[in-house]
């Protein structure tokens, strides 16, 4: 048997190691100066060739100059070359990494600015993280010319796998061993051959670790309702014994199998683990023998980083299989009944991620949009700047296949000005086959809302509205008590505004009695939320605070957090209005004056609605809560009611305590 290697010593060091396994076979040895070896100038940290030490090696296998290579198994380059295959994989005995220095200093002993060396990327990465403060210098040769550099002070210290200094009787010479992550085939030896090498395989199958590997499946549950799970997926999982999800499933569906669970779920800003931690988790369970599947929403292959867990673990030698799942961009144009495709209007179609730094919209007549919830608006702009109509229909759609499922319909020019944020998980189909939809808003399944407030416009962004204002609003006038006020406001240091109306009719009164904003210029302003900030913009004035949480109580907090100078406040109000905010001012040292300047009035000719099918029930002051009680009698139950404020929502719970 001719067997070729590297000519340095470690090499031949472990052609030694591979056949004290076979004391019993025979074997010639060619070794040979590799293309890394002589060019010792390239740099292994900059992007090296990926053959720099198998390329003489491999050439004289496929030459017939040689039967088999011995590598350390980390060198090989994946894929391999073609016509070649790996016919065995030896247990490393170590894959840890050690610290060689002058004066055997450990790591953290190393003074600020030492001169590191290391060939490794993975390596400079995991030292720079423990210590930012050396300096990482690159550098090549064999293990004994590494050291060579140590000891002349050229370097202060060198990285280098333990299993080298090991296996050159080097262990002497190691100051410390390193906490860091290394290779995956750190300290694997392999054999490669011709492929097809059936007899030469024989001989080494008994010592090959990858026959106890177990296998990795990739399966893609689909858009997240079970139902749509391939009968392929179902049995795999069934299968498992190990079987990381992520959070684009329903998890209370896995609760009848086996396996364990592992949760490896992302969500932007939220990730459980990082695409590099799950790549080695899944490697190590299956080099334990498990069979592990990797469950991934819609499709394996299609933005979920298929290709990169693949990769990964092919390079490995582990072996991977691919069940389709069915994307999410299928699933929404067969539930919303829109076709992606449409003869005579739209013939290709794209998929597109819209968290890419640079967003790139495809030329295509219909653009699919991924993962966009944060970049939405964006998104349609830059459509709409690369020539897209304005007028172009879009859908946007979450939780495809969910009972939760939710359709937002908007033309380009409408999504690029909004502004509040989308549910997520979301995706959004861009081009002319959404009007083939030919439904208003109001026909669309969305989640209805009564809103019983004077504003709805909020929630017709985010469902469908029945609009049921339960209180009248209506300036108070004459106002002399506010006419008052306006001629002495440079007495005062704040002007509170606690509604979108205290701002509407205190700059109606400013206007009418001859003034405008320039008599506000010594005043500091303060806004109960955005709402009211809106309107105060409208009169060209920007909150010097605004709540952060939109109430009074939230106003007030603010007060109190924080040091503002103690000093006078007029507050135009409701004729309703609740105390705790003057009262609360009050209590910390400031000077209130309150003015009624509208009425606030239960609406004449209400009648009862049908609340049977509407889910979901808006108060936005407490005096909502009260009027509805009046109108209704009672708070049906089974419902999901939304509060505006603190205060609201304590107005609803003394309403429906039971005496």
């Amino acid at each position: 048997m001719r067997v070729i290697s590297r000519n340095s010593k470690l090499a031949l060091v472990q052609v030694d190691e591979c056949f004290a396994l076979y004391p019993e076979l025979a074997y010639e040895l060619v070794s040979v100066a590799s293309f890394g070896d002589k060019r010792k100038d390239i740099s292994l940290l900059e992007n090296p060739p990926a053959d720099i030490f198998t390329r003489e090696l491999d050439a004289a296998l496929l030459d017939g100059t040689a039967d088999i290579a011995v590598h350390s198994a980390k060198d090989l380059q994946y894929p391999i070359t073609k016509g070649l295959e790996v016919i065995a994989l030896f247990e490393a005995f170590d894959q840890t990494d050690s610290l060689v220095s002058r004066k055997n200093l450990i790591l953290r002993s190393l003074p600020s600015g030492a001169r590191v060396g290391t060939s490794s990327p993975t390596r400079r990465r995991e030292l720079l993280i423990i210590r930012p403060d050396v300096e990482v210098v690159s550098i090549r040769g064999t293990i004994e010319e590494r050291i060579a550099l140590v000891d002349s002070g050229e370097i202060d210290a060198l990285i280098v796998a333990s299993c080298a200094l090991t296996r050159l009787g080097l262990s002497h010479r190691v100051a410390e061993v390193l906490p860091f992550e290394t290779h995956p085939l750190q300290g694997n030896l392999a054999i490669v051959a011709k492929v097809y090498s059936e007899d030469l395989k024989v001989l080494f199958a008994d010592k090959d670790i990858r026959r106890n590997y177990g296998k990795v499946t990739l399966v893609g549950f689909g858009p997240g309702n079970p139902d749509l799970l391939t009968i392929g997926g179902e049995k795999a999982i069934a299968q498992a014994d190990t079987i990381f999800y992520d959070d684009l499933l329903d998890k209370d569906f896995l609760q009848k199998y086996t396996a364990k669970l592992v949760y490896v779920g992302k969500r932007k800003g939220q990730h459980s683990a990082e695409q590099a931690e799950i790549n080695r988790l899944l490697l190590n369970e299956a080099k334990d023998g498990k069979r592990v599947v990797r469950l991934k929403g819609g499709d394996p292959m299609i933005f979920a980083h298929g290709g990169e867990e693949v990769e990964f673990l092919k390079s490995n030698f582990i072996e991977v299989k691919v069940i389709p799942g069915i994307t999410t961009a299928l699933a929404l144009a067969s539930l919303t009944q829109i076709p992606l495709t449409h003869r005579g209007i739209a013939s290709s179609v794209a998929f597109v991620s819209g968290q890419a730094a640079e967003i790139k919209l495809p030329d295509t007549d219909t653009v699919v949009c991924y993962m966009a919830g944060y970049n939405i608006p964006l998104i349609a702009t830059k459509a709409i700047a690369e020539g897209r109509n304005p007028q172009t229909p879009v859908l946007l759609v979450s939780k495809v296949s969910s009972p939760e499922q939710q359709e937002f319909f908007y033309t380009l020019e409408s999504l690029s000005r909004e502004t509040e944020p989308f549910p997520t998980p979301i995706i959004s189909i861009i081009g002319d086959v959404v009007g083939l939809r030919n439904k208003s808003e109001q026909d669309v399944k969305r989640p209805t809302y009564l809103v019983t407030g004077t504003q709805k416009e909020h929630y017709d962004k985010i469902g469908r509205v029945i609009h049921q204002p339960l209180i009248s609003i209506e300036a108070i006038s004459p106002n002399p008590g506010l006419e008052t006020e306006l001629n002495r406001l440079d007495s005062y240091d704040w002007l509170f505004f606690t509604s979108r109306y205290t701002v509407k009719f205190f700059f109606e009164a400013l206007e009418n009695s001859g003034k405008d904003t320039r008599y506000l210029a010594k005043l500091k302003i303060a806004s109960v939320g955005k709402i009211t900030s809106q309107e105060l913009k409208l009169h060209g004035i920007t909150p010097d605070v605004q709540a952060e949480e939109e109430s009074s109580v939230g106003l007030l907090k603010n007060f109190e957090r924080n040091n503002f100078t103690v000093g006078k406040v007029f507050i135009p109000r409701s004729d309703i209005g609740l105390s705790v905010l003057p009262d609360g001012l009050k209590k910390l040292g400031w000077k209130v004056s309150t003015v009624k300047v509208y009425h606030n009035t239960y609406p004449e000719n209400l009648k009862p609605l049908d609340l049977t099918n509407i889910p979901n029930i808006v108060f936005s002051s407490p005096s909502c809560v009260t009027n509805f009680l009046r109108l209704y009698g009672t708070f049906p139950t089974n419902k999901n009611y939304i509060f505006r404020g603190k205060e609201t929502e304590k107005r609803f719970n003394e309403a429906t305590k039971i005496p």
